[in-house]
C-alpha cells in the first residue's frame, strides 16, 4: 500500500470538521495519516477529541507573538519538525502570512461554508439568506494568498428552505462539510487532485467524488 502523507489539522475552536477527518482517516486505508492537531488557542474544544482519538496536539498561541510572521515561523517550525506533507485547515480563525501560504501551496486545504466565490469571509449564512439564494453549501480549496479564493477542489449543495435562519442553515452546511471534507483531503492525499498552474486537476473522473448534492 502507498504510504499515507502525514497530515496535521490547524483548528481554533471545537474541530467538527477535525472530528470528521480523524474518523477518516482511522481507516489506514485513507491515503491521509492524520500525525498532529495544532491550535491558536489554547482552551479549543477539538484540542480533547483529537487527544481522544490518541492524536499528539500542540498549542501555539498567536497572542504570544508580536507580528503574524513571526507566529507563523512558529506554526511552519512545527510542521516541519513533524515531517507534515499535508496541512489541513479546520476552523483556523488566522489569516496566513503569504510566504508561510507560498511555501505550502499545494499542499495546504480549507474548507469554507459558502459555495464560492459567493459569500466569502465571515457571517457566511447572514449573507446567503440576505441574497435570497435557493442553494448554498460549502467549498474545499487550496489556500492562496487571496482569503477564500484559491482553486476550488469540491463543493457540496444544500438547499436554503423558507422560515431557514443563519443557524439551521449553518447546521444543514455542516453536516455536508462533514461529507466532503474527508473526501476532499483523500483526494489531495493520494494525488488524485492536484495543484498545477494555478487550477486543480483531478486523475479520471476523481472529481465526482467532490461533487455533492
Amino acid at each position: 500500500m502507498t504510504a499515507r502523507r502525514r497530515t496535521a489539522i490547524l483548528i481554533s475552536g471545537r474541530g467538527s470538521n477535525m472530528a470528521a477527518l480523524l474518523e477518516a482517516a482511522a481507516n489506514p486505508e485513507f491515503p491521509a495519516e492524520v500525525v498532529l492537531v495544532l491550535s491558536n488557542k489554547p482552551g479549543a474544544g477539538g484540542l480533547a477529541r483529537a487527544a481522544e482519538a490518541d492524536v499528539p496536539t500542540q498549542v501555539i498561541d498567536h497572542r504570544g507573538f508580536a507580528t503574524r510572521a513571526d507566529f507563523d515561523t512558529a506554526v511552519d517550525e512545527v510542521l516541519e519538525a513533524a515531517g507534515i506533507e499535508l496541512v489541513v485547515l479546520a476552523g483556523f480563525m488566522r489569516l496566513l502570512t503569504p510566504a508561510f501560504v507560498e511555501k505550502w501551496l499545494g499542499r495546504m486545504v480549507n474548507i469554507h461554508p459558502s459555495l464560492l466565490p459567493s459569500f466569502k469571509g465571515v457571517h457566511v449564512h447572514e449573507q446567503a439568506l440576505q441574497a435570497g439564494v435557493r442553494f448554498s453549501g460549502c467549498t474545499v480549496h487550496f489556500v492562496t494568498a487571496d482569503m477564500d479564493a484559491g482553486p476550488i477542489i469540491g463543493q457540496a449543495v444544500v438547499p436554503v428552505v423558507p422560515g431557514d435562519t443563519a443557524d439551521t442553515l449553518a447546521a444543514r452546511t455542516l453536516g455536508a462539510e462533514h461529507r466532503l471534507y474527508p473526501a476532499a483531503v483523500g483526494l489531495v492525499a493520494s494525488g488524485q487532485a492536484r495543484l498545477e498552474d494555478g487550477h486543480t486537476v483531478y486523475d479520471g473522473d476523481a472529481w465526482t467524488a467532490v461533487t455533492l448534492s
